[in-house]
């Protein structure tokens, strides 16, 4: 598979997950039905699987790693925080308004992780501030 697909096929993954987990949150927040249907339960690991495995194959085919890339080993970080802040939003949090903390700054975290990717700086939206 090429690099090109390969890069497309993330980015529509990247646009799947962070809608997917937008809609999850503010469903979760309505306390909707919507999150014990199936497809809200699977779905997001498909999604996030197939998303994973592009990020490491455009990794091995452009020989950029992170821990030896700056902006890599930033979108890594930021990836664990969006999980744990995600995770925290959707399922560990004690009270709503734990949750919908947690579920900004998941989604700040998010938007962080896309930043770094477009600016290929490990400031990320920040680097037009500074």
């Amino acid at each position: 598979m090429s690099y090109l697909i390969l890069k497309q096929l993330h980015i529509a993954c990247v646009v799947l997950s962070g809608s997917g987990f937008l809609v999850r949150g503010l469903s979760m927040l309505r306390d909707s039905p919507y999150l014990q249907r199936r497809p809200a339960r699977v779905l997001p690991h498909i999604v996030d699987t197939v998303l994973l495995g592009s990020a490491v194959a455009m990794a091995v085919l452009s020989s950029q790693y992170p821990f030896t890339s700056a902006w890599l080993t930033a979108k890594v970080v930021g990836l664990l925080i969006y999980i744990g802040c995600g995770t925290m939003a959707l399922k560990r949090g004690h009270s709503k308004a734990q949750r919908a903390i947690f579920l900004v700054a998941a989604l700040t975290a998010f938007a962080y992780i896309v930043s770094v990717a477009l600016t290929r700086s490990p400031l990320g939206f920040l680097v037009s501030v500074i």
